[in-house]
């Protein structure tokens, strides 16, 4: 382990240059302690955080709605000089923004400290990343991930090339199970009082080496006025639609490709949080069980009550399980 004195300094560089072999020896390797402005720690920079020092590699990229490429400058790959491991540094950065769900509206806002508590109460979870939080020399909670090697669920998905029916009956009852472990993962940071905050199709990663999926990226917090996990559930809602309907059903799809389910359609059919998707999906897709339309009915404009409670939702995917 790297002590944090300067003697160790030309160490840390000595292990950071064997990873830069095109580099200019001329211009030292800058080591950085204060990650205040991430802005400023740069490809090359080395970390140097809670006695262990980290060669940042390149930024993180946003993952969703077509932002492939739009950077996440708080968000660094990098190499720890001791072991040679991949890791992610989460640095601090706050932001703000308003959500709804329906008439219900929900303040939205990054809390690093939240993120710590949760990647303590789930270090030997198998369903969600790991990792440790670590201050730097101002007070900065940093976040330190393991690399979970391994696509996105939402992009597994979305590469089967197989008609819907086929993936229905052949792949969707197999990820339905390991989806219903994701939910019980949240279940149990329910029930220690947590919430996730930003439960997203890709915010779930299929893991290539344990194949489990596992949830990432819980350092969004909200403010709620009724019920403490609504906004979870809302997403986990939006992701079985999206795994029942290999994608979302849109509607300007529907229009070019089934233009009489679209005109069979009523308000109540629609998504609550997204109107132009589908949530009474059975309509497309007359061969899904009547249980499982009925749970994700529970997230559409017709919806009658909404789940309150996570072990809710489980009970009946599990029910609805019975029919595959």
């Amino acid at each position: 382990m790297f002590m944090n004195s300067h003697d160790n300094e030309d160490k840390i560089r000595e292990r950071a240059a064997h990873w830069m072999p095109n580099r200019d020896d001329k211009k030292p390797i800058r080591i950085v302690t204060d990650t205040t402005d991430f802005f400023k720690v740069q490809f090359n920079d080395v970390v140097q955080i809670g006695g262990k020092a980290y060669l940042i590699r390149h930024n993180a990229k946003e993952g969703r709605f077509g932002l492939d490429d739009e950077v996440k400058q708080w968000v660094k790959r990098s190499i720890d000089l001791e072991t040679e491991e991949s890791k992610i540094l989460k640095l601090v950065f706050y932001e703000k923004f308003m959500a709804s769900v329906g008439q219900i509206e929900f303040e939205c806002f990054r809390s690093p400290r939240k993120e710590a508590r949760i990647l303590d109460l789930v270090k030997d979870h198998p369903n969600f990343m790991h990792g440790f939080s670590v201050e730097d020399e101002k007070g900065n909670l940093v976040r330190i991930l393991d690399y979970i090697y391994g696509p996105p669920l939402s992009q597994l998905v979305g590469n089967l090339t197989m008609d819907h029916r086929e993936y229905f009956f052949e792949h969707f009852p197999s990820i339905l199970s390991k989806f219903i472990e994701c939910i019980d993962a949240i279940r149990f940071i329910h029930e220690h009082g947590e919430k996730h905050g930003d439960i997203r199709r890709d915010h779930i990663f299929v893991d290539r080496e344990s194949k489990s999926y596992r949830w990432i990226d819980f350092d969004y917090n909200y403010r709620h006025r009724e019920n403490i996990y609504g906004y979870d559930l809302f997403g986990l809602g939006n992701i079985l639609m999206f795994l029942a309907g290999k994608g979302d059903v849109l509607l300007p799809d529907l229009k070019r490709q089934k233009p009489e389910v679209l005109e069979s359609l009523v308000e109540d059919d629609l998504n609550i949080v997204f109107r132009n998707r589908l949530a009474n999906i059975k309509k497309a897709y007359p061969y899904i069980p009547e249980r499982l339309n009925r749970v994700m009915m529970h997230f559409s404009l017709g919806a009658k009550w909404y789940y309150e409670h996570t072990s809710q939702l489980l009970e009946d995917l599990q029910d609805a399980q019975r029919d595959f």
